[in-house]
């Protein structure tokens, strides 16, 4: 909240700062209250001229348009606040007392702080805000809060908001007016953090200039408290104050059911948040609650795109016998506070054919170890695993049904042939019948774990994410091998496998802002591809082996068989993924790279081969593994500067 942030170097400036600019033809003052910032230009005798007021999106300086130029002289207003006005007389007293102090050279066009920085305190700002009568939104903010104080061991606000109008929240309830007055000076009414979390009820009137003080006292919050989250029920709170107090949030979470009612509740909202924030809605996170044994179309539109998150097991005022206590209630409100409390971990599963198999093994060792997974991203063969994993099968269980194929035929049990082969020699209809046994007709919705799905589109060659809709289709899209399986159609659009965009998907769970990411790449490199071959001759010159007449006949009729078409596919699909893959693996916290030297991606028949590898790396990485789960959460402390200015206003 309330800063200025220079484009190169990074440098962020908090409310107090000032800065200036020399330089022909003039020179500017740029001074930071709250989040907007003041202009003033010097006049040919001595006084400085208002000329402007900055927001959110503004420049300082030379504008850096397109981000990638070392322009010092740029800066750029980011949040929206509360605006205060500096007489010019005031304010060139203090800048000529700090000129004298300054050296006799200043850089020409060049911002700098007028007075030295000192690190300071600065918490997040999360809003939870109920749109549905249904919902019982005090206990799960209780239980929100709750879980990101024990996933962090850092204090935690909850603020309370409530409707003057009624004091439901017991004599302790304090006015927003009377926290804050006139000259911004806050009571010392304001809790301490104590070790737990604390609670703070204010109340809140219908009158708009009591937005005004929603900044000012979120700013003083975040000074005390790591988290401060705001609970704020549409139907209780005005709409004036409830908007600021998105507007100065760094999150805000709406949580909604999913009935006609709400959802036009929630598209309303939008409306005047736009209209208030200048169409910036991008931190709104959609949450839908869904009661016990409820299922819904996931592919629902919430704020241009599906549901950020689903709460399953959700205990409703009327009409449900949820008690809040539910395993799935409680898991995914944990999952939504470790996402606040920047905790997450994420698991990208590659691709890989039956070398795939490797991911059961990893899998079997983070459950072993307590290591939890937020949320799971798979490609190809690990779309599949991935999806039977997210459905709640254990590590031991999902080995159970890989070992179903083992054995002399057990790809064939997976073959099912396109005659005529025009588009491919395999449909895979085989392969996902076999997937819905498991999962049945399972939406992502449904999903005990989030849930990510890649594949290509055929016709543009991008990159597409499912997280809506049928699972076992998106898996199914995802394993469409080009040249081998035939394409998939999903709503009239035609999808390959997603090895060709991303066989390893470490980017979609890092532009989700997850920044704890276990990749698992079964994908060999061309190193170790050629040091099997190599090994490979060795062994035939060293034991003078002779052709086998069995393998000769094998390869006249099979057309898996090594240096077959099949086989010489799969190979150029897997050249061009390594490269993709290893780049992929830049962005990971833990690569694991389950590899042997006899793989073989139809090798399905030796499931427990494969399962033993990836356990065997997983295992190799554990201490690793642990040390992501304890690595402390990173902060960005913004800095800031003791300013005379401050004094004045």
């Amino acid at each position: 909240m309330e800063k200025l942030i220079s484009s190169s170097p990074i440098v962020t400036y908090r409310k107090g700062a000032t800065l200036f600019q020399e330089g022909e033809p003039c020179t500017r003052l740029y001074h930071i209250l709250s989040g907007r910032c003041e202009c003033y230009r010097k006049m040919p005798d001595g006084t400085f001229k208002h000329l402007e007021t900055l927001g959110p999106g503004d420049y300082v300086g030379e504008p850096d348009l397109f981000g990638q130029g070392n322009h010092h002289t740029s800066a750029r207003v980011i949040t929206d606040s509360v605006l205060q006005q500096i007489h010019s007389a005031e304010l060139r007293s203090v800048v000529e007392e700090h000129v004298q102090s300054r050296p006799a050279v200043i850089p020409e066009n060049r911002l700098e702080p007028v007075l030295a920085d000192e690190p300071i305190h600065s918490g997040r700002i999360v809003v939870a805000l109920s749109l549905s009568r249904k919902l019982p939104h005090p206990q799960i903010v209780d239980q929100l809060a709750a879980s990101l104080f024990a996933e962090t061991a850092e204090s935690v606000l909850w603020l309370r908001l409530t409707r003057a109008a009624r004091d439901g929240a017991g004599g302790d309830c304090l006015s927003l007016d009377g926290i804050v007055d006139g000259d911004f000076h806050f009571q010392a009414c304001i809790p301490k953090a104590n070790g737990s979390v604390v609670r703070m009820n204010v109340k809140v009137t219908g009158d708009a200039r009591q937005a005004e003080n929603v900044a000012p006292l979120l700013s003083n919050l975040s000074r005390h408290f790591d988290y401060v989250i705001v609970e704020g029920d549409l139907e209780e709170v005005p709409l004036a104050p409830l908007l600021e107090f998105v507007i100065q949030a760094d999150a805000s979470y709406l949580f909604v059911h999913p009935n006609a009612e709400d959802l036009r509740a929630f598209d309303s909202f939008l409306d005047d948040l736009r209209s208030k924030a200048r169409g910036n809605c991008s931190e709104i996170k959609s949450v839908v609650c869904l009661s016990p044994d409820e299922r819904i179309d996931d592919r629902i539109k919430l704020n241009n795109g599906y549901a950020h998150a689903f709460v399953h097991d959700c205990p409703m005022s009327a009409g449900s016998n949820g008690n809040g206590s539910s395993s799935g209630f409680v898991r995914d409100v944990r999952r939504l506070a470790r996402e606040i409390g920047r905790c997450r971990i994420g698991l990208a599963l590659s691709a890989g054919g039956a070398k795939g198999l490797a991911h059961i093994g990893v899998l079997q060792v983070l459950e072993e170890n307590g290591i939890e997974v937020d949320i799971i991203a798979g490609c190809s063969m690990g779309a599949y695993v991935a999806s039977v994993w997210a459905m709640g099968c254990g590590g031991k269980e999902m080995e159970t049904l890989a070992r179903e194929v083992e054995g002399r035929w057990g790809l064939w049990k997976l073959i099912d042939p396109a005659i005529p082969p025009r588009q491919g020699f395999i449909r895979g209809e085989t392969v996902i019948k076999r997937l819905q046994k498991t999962i049945g007709d399972a939406r992502f919705s449904d999903l005990a774990r989030p849930l990510r799905i890649v594949a290509t589109d055929l016709n543009t060659l991008e990159r597409v994410i499912f997280s809506a809709g049928e699972v076992a289709k998106a898996v199914h899209a995802s394993c469409a091998i080009p040249g081998v399986c035939v394409p998939v159609t999903i709503d009239g659009e035609v999808y390959i496998d997603g090895g060709v965009a991303d066989p390893l998907p470490v980017e979609v769970l890092a532009e989700m802002g997850i920044d704890r990411i276990i990749a698992v790449n079964a994908l060999p490199p061309a190193a170790f591809l050629r040091c099997c071959r190599e090994k490979e001759r060795e062994e035939t010159a060293i034991l003078h082996k002779h052709p086998d007449a069995l393998k000769l006949m094998n390869r006249q009729v099979n057309y898996f068989a090594q240096g077959n078409i099949l086989d010489i596919m799969m190979s150029a699909v897997h050249g061009s993924q390594i490269r993709v893959a290893e780049q992929a693996c830049r962005q990971a916290s833990v690569i694991l790279r389950p590899l042997g030297i006899d793989s073989h991606w139809h090798d399905f028949n030796h499931p427990g081969k494969y399962i033993a590898m990836g356990r065997q790396v997983a295992l190799q990485h554990l201490d690793e593994l642990k040390a992501l789960v304890r690595r402390p959460i990173s902060r960005h402390e913004h800095r800031t500067a003791h300013n005379p200015v401050a004094a004045v206003v």
